[in-house]
């Protein structure tokens, strides 16, 4: 079995739930599109969904890059 860095599992974790929130808005919009406001909050909850994971995804990289040149001599 290959050796996957926790780093890289993390990574593919949040692609796959950024797609999951992308399907799961593309299922709702028919009926949030008869809407304007569940629209907005349709679209503004999804877009908040994805810059929280790539806000937690960028944490992520830069402790590890953080922790990279500690061990530097």
């Amino acid at each position: 079995m290959a050796k996957v860095s926790p780093h890289a599992l993390k990574g593919v974790g949040y692609v796959i739930s950024t797609m999951s929130v992308i399907l799961l808005a593309v299922v709702s919009w028919k009926s949030a599109s008869q809407d304007p406001m569940l629209a907005i909050c349709l679209f503004a909850g999804a877009a908040a969904s994805v810059i929280g994971m790539c806000c937690r995804w960028t944490s992520y990289a830069i402790e590890k890059r953080q922790q990279g040149m500690q061990r530097m001599p």
